[in-house]
C-alpha cells in the first residue's frame, strides 16, 4: 500500500525528531527539513500529499512558504503549526494557503486526526469532477479555478468548498451553520472568523455587476443569488 508523504517543516530539532518519528510509526512517509528557504527545491525529488509547517523558520517563515507552495500547488493541503494565539495571526495563516491550523503544544493523535481530515477533504474535492455554469461564470472544481471570459481565479481549497456549497443552493438560502460544518467540521467563532474572510474573497472574485451576489441575511446565512 502507497505511505501518504506528509512534508513536515520545523527548525525545533527535538520536536522536528518527535513529531516525525510518530508519525512514521502511524504509517506516513515524513520529509524533514529545516530551513524554510530548502522547502520549494525539496519538490523535484520529494511530492507530499500534504505539507505541515511550523511558522517561525529561519529565512522564509512558514507564512510566506505557505503563500509560496499554495501558488504552485493550489489543490496541497496545508497545516500550520505555530505557538501564535492572536486571532490576526490565525486569518493571516488561512489567507496564506492553510487549511488548517493547530496551535502549540499539541497532541501527535490530534495532529493525525487533522491530517486524514485534510486528506479526506482533498481526496472528495478533486473526485468530484464538475463544471459548474454560474451565470458569466464557468466553475472548475477539480481544477480550482473560477473563469469569467479570458480571466481564471485559482481557489484556495476551503474557497472552491465554500462555492460548491453555493453551487447546490442557487438562489436559495444556505444556512450558516450548515455551512460550518459541511466545510470544516463545526461551527466554532474560530471558524466562524475563517469563513468571513472566505466569502469576502469570493465576493472579490465574482466582482459588482457581473450578474453574481451572495447576500448576508442576518441571522441566517446568505443568499447566492445568479442572473442570467
Amino acid at each position: 500500500m502507497k505511505k501518504t508523504k506528509i512534508l513536515y517543516v520545523e527548525d525545533e530539532l527535538n520536536l522536528g525528531t518527535i513529531v516525525t518519528d510518530s508519525l512514521e510509526q502511524k504509517g506516513f512517509d515524513v520529509m524533514l527539513i529545516k530551513d524554510g528557504a530548502k522547502v520549494m527545491d525539496t519538490f523535484n525529488r520529494f511530492t507530499p500529499d500534504l505539507c505541515v509547517l511550523d511558522v517561525m523558520l529561519p529565512n522564509i517563515d512558514g507564512f510566506e512558504l505557505g503563500r509560496m507552495i499554495n501558488n504552485r500547488y493550489p489543490k496541497l493541503p496545508i497545516i500550520f503549526l505555530t505557538a501564535k494565539t492572536q486571532t490576526q495571526d490565525v486569518l493571516t495563516g488561512f489567507n496564506s494557503g492553510a487549511t488548517d491550523y493547530i496551535r502549540k503544544p499539541f497532541s501527535i493523535e490530534e495532529l493525525v486526526a487533522r491530517i486524514h481530515n485534510q486528506l479526506q477533504l482533498a481526496g472528495g474535492a478533486n473526485k468530484s469532477g464538475e463544471t459548474i455554469t454560474i451565470g458569466k461564470f464557468v466553475f472548475h472544481s477539480n481544477k480550482y479555478e473560477l473563469q469569467f471570459e479570458n480571466t481564471i481565479y485559482k481557489l484556495s481549497n476551503r474557497e472552491a468548498e465554500v462555492l460548491q456549497v453555493f453551487c447546490r443552493n442557487i438562489n436559495n438560502i444556505t444556512d450558516r451553520k450548515s455551512l460550518l460544518l459541511e466545510v470544516w467540521g463545526d461551527d466554532s467563532f474560530f471558524h466562524s472568523r475563517n469563513l468571513d474572510v472566505y466569502i469576502r474573497k469570493l465576493r472579490e472574485y465574482f466582482g459588482i455587476g457581473n450578474g453574481v451576489e451572495i447576500i448576508t441575511l442576518k441571522g441566517k446565512g446568505y443568499q447566492f443569488v445568479v442572473n442570467g
